[in-house]
């Protein structure tokens, strides 16, 4: 072999070690090189939460609202999460919908797939509410997996602690309705499934604070469940030694060293709006802050959900001020969560399970009232302070809704709008209840993991992304 042909043969294989491992050796002297991927920040705790409704027209609104209760012109304002650097786009269609419930949604995020509209915990393979389907088409559930390795769990949300969303972390269901066993139709009831409150009472976890007592309890003692005497808080605290609570004073005096179940109102908890002073129901941010304190003692981290349901309800009643005033107090409880808890172990994502038919709308000026009605911007030519009228001659709000219980209908003339906190926006189309919107929504984040938080992405995905912060993948 010549010279040449032989200094080509070293050459090659010393190309061919190089891509090899991970170890090059230095040929100008004696140093030894390692090159290679650095270990990615691992997450000790998770926490989601979860604006049930909150697109992103309900965040610029809730934004300039927030910034208006402050004094200021509001379009300015900054929510906390709005400060994350993290921010991908969701689609949040379920497998057999353009637009999503919030069962299919949830289900995405706490199991890894999508599935079909109205079902928890189940495949889309199964037909809604056929018992037989759902036992055959089981999917994983983040709260079990959590459990299994060790970490703590708590489920927190304002809506009732059965409903879709807190639901799809512990439970699997063929139809999100199956609250309670009354709920079960006749002919689907003993084949098998149990219903949401008996799961969650059946179920592994550390804090569960929410509304709903209804569903846990027999008609005897109030409740819906067909054993009249039936009590499932007090079956779980004979069997975990935990404590049930049932307003803020009990939530606060609970030992710290055990789990806690608090259920602070018959249904759904009262709206942020309508509280009064002597209400005993804990706030969001209330729950939000017993729910760390109590799950950051468990050295292994924790995996925390937290809802706030009402921004949905206040959506379907078509009164955005109600929906507002939710999600302000839900940015109370995000605030908190950042303020309390290390960035450099915890991922905090902030994010919605489907958005509403909610618009923002009509040129009103910089600074306009975001619950009154619409004022067209100052310094043009007509400069009136006046409420700007459609061709009805009648004035406009700058929020409305597509459709829902707030849509003019057999009138002569559309009635001037309402105003206000409690005011019903007008609407398009006349339903009973307005209705879900099918548009992408916003994924913020921060923390070890965040930076998946990219692109436009599947919303079973963030499933995946709070499996790699733990470094479970």
């Amino acid at each position: 072999m010549t010279a040449t042909r032989l200094t080509a043969a070293l050459l090659s294989a010393a190309t061919l070690s190089l891509g090899a491992c991970t170890s090059t050796v230095n040929y100008y002297g004696d140093e030894t090189y390692v090159t290679g991927v650095a270990e990615q920040p691992r997450a000790k705790n998770v926490i989601l939460f979860i604006g049930d409704g909150m697109g992103i027209s309900t965040i610029t609104a809730a934004r300039i609202y927030a910034g208006q209760k402050q004094g200021q012109t509001g379009e300015e304002y900054v929510l906390p999460f709005e400060n994350f650097d993290n921010v991908a786009l969701v689609k949040t269609y379920n497998t057999n919908a353009q637009v999503p419930d919030s069962a299919g949604t949830a289900t995405a995020m706490h199991s890894g797939a999508k599935t079909n509209i109205g079902m928890l915990g189940v495949g889309p393979d199964a037909a809604r509410g056929s018992c037989a389907d759902a036992l055959a088409s089981p999917l994983p559930l983040l709260g079990e997996e959590v459990k299994e390795r060790g970490l703590a769990l708590g489920i927190v949300s304002t809506a009732r602690i059965t409903h879709a969303t807190p639901a799809s972390v512990y439970a699997r269901s063929p139809d999100r309705n199956w609250e309670d066993d009354a709920a079960i139709p006749d002919e689907e009831s003993g084949q098998g499934c149990s219903d949401i409150a008996a799961q969650l009472i059946a179920a592994d976890w550390d804090v569960a604070l929410g509304g709903g007592v209804a569903p846990f309890f027999g008609t005897d003692l109030g409740g819906r469940r067909t054993q009249g005497d039936a009590n499932l808080p007090a079956d779980w605290v004979a069997r975990t030694g935990g404590t049930y609570v049932t307003n803020q004073s009990e939530l606060e005096a609970a030992p710290m060293g055990a789990p806690v179940l608090g259920l602070f109102s018959p249904s759904h908890m009262t709206y942020t709006a309508q509280r009064d002073a002597a209400s005993v129901e804990p706030t969001l941010t209330d729950m939000t802050s017993q729910a760390i304190a109590r799950l950051s003692d468990d050295p292994d981290g924790f995996y925390l959900m937290v809802e706030s349901g009402r921004i949905d309800h206040g959506h379907h009643m078509g009164q955005a001020g109600l929906a507002l005033e939710e999600t302000v107090e839900f940015t109370r409880a995000i605030q908190y969560a950042i303020d309390n808890t290390d960035p450099a172990e915890t991922l905090i994502m902030v994010t919605a399970d489907h958005s509403h038919v909610f618009t923002i709308a009509g040129y009103p000026r910089r600074g306009n009232d975001i619950l009154g009605l619409v004022v067209p911007p100052s310094g043009d030519i007509s400069n009136t302070e006046e409420p700007t009228l459609a061709t009805d001659e009648r004035p406009y709000t700058t929020l409305g809704y597509a459709n829902g219980p707030g849509a003019v209908t057999n009138q002569a003339e559309r009635p001037v709008p309402e105003t206000g906190i409690e005011a019903r926006q007008q609407a398009t189309v006349p339903l009973y209840s307005e209705t879900h919107a099918g548009e992408d929504v916003a994924l913020y984040a921060q923390g070890p993991g965040a930076d998946e938080a990219r692109g436009v992405i599947e919303q079973n995905v963030i499933y995946d992304i709070i499996r790699k912060a733990f470094g479970w993948e």
